[in-house]
């Protein structure tokens, strides 16, 4: 048996996948049903890179789905954190002036910690710290269509902000970096939060993890 006093590592889940893709309503659903006192839920778009001295037109016109735009190695610290069984202080990110703010969400450790984002199954040392890996695979279109509704309902994008942006930066670095990483997975999971036979599979092997008397080492 693992001493009482030997540290515990967290079974560590990698949900990737393109924007509007599905995989944020998997994460949060599987976090919503299994309690914040099992799983932890870290969001890869809190950390973007903070871009101080930037204009609010400079902010606008940079590339957010390029691995550049993230501040991996503050991730990669606050996993490792959080499998010693620290509380990390997640950066909270302002989508509507596309800056990091300086107000924190205080994550503390669980048996599950699922990280969620576009690139966390391309970065090889975050990719590299997963006991599993999910990538979410749902067609361009209704991504494109679900990334409209929600850019403009939520954070007050105007169509041809979002469209132009989707042309520039989103839809090249998707084939160049997103849709690379899938290969990595091991899990795919076609339309996302949709799939409800998927999400059930999911659960069950998440609530197995979360209800084991011993965690993986």
């Amino acid at each position: 048996m693992r001493p009482d006093d030997a540290p515990t590592r967290p079974f560590l889940i990698g949900v990737a996948g393109g924007t509007s893709s599905g995989k944020t309503t998997i994460a949060e659903r599987l976090a919503e049903l299994t309690g914040d006192d099992r799983l932890a839920l870290i969001k890869l778009d809190s950390y973007y890179v903070a871009r101080l001295g930037d204009t609010l037109e400079e902010r606008a016109a940079a590339n957010y789905d390029h691995p550049d735009a993230f501040d991996w190695a503050l991730l990669n610290d606050h996993l490792a954190a959080l499998g010693d069984g620290a509380p990390v202080p997640v950066p909270v990110y302002d989508y509507t002036n596309f800056e990091r703010t300086d107000d924190v969400r205080r994550v503390h450790p669980a048996r599950i910690v699922v990280v969620e984002g576009i690139l966390v199954l391309w970065e090889p040392s975050l990719r590299e710290r997963f006991d599993l890996k999910i990538f979410v695979d749902t067609p361009a279109d209704l991504r494109l269509i679900r990334r409209l509704q929600r850019d403009i309902t939520e954070r007050g994008r105007t169509v041809g902000s979002v469209i132009d942006q989707y042309l520039t930066t989103v839809r090249p670095s998707h084939d160049q970096f997103i849709e690379p990483s899938k290969r990595h997975a091991d899990v795919i999971v076609p339309e996302g939060g949709m799939n409800r036979p998927a999400l059930d599979v999911l659960l069950a092997r998440v609530r197995e993890i979360a209800a084991a008397t011993d965690l993986r080492t």
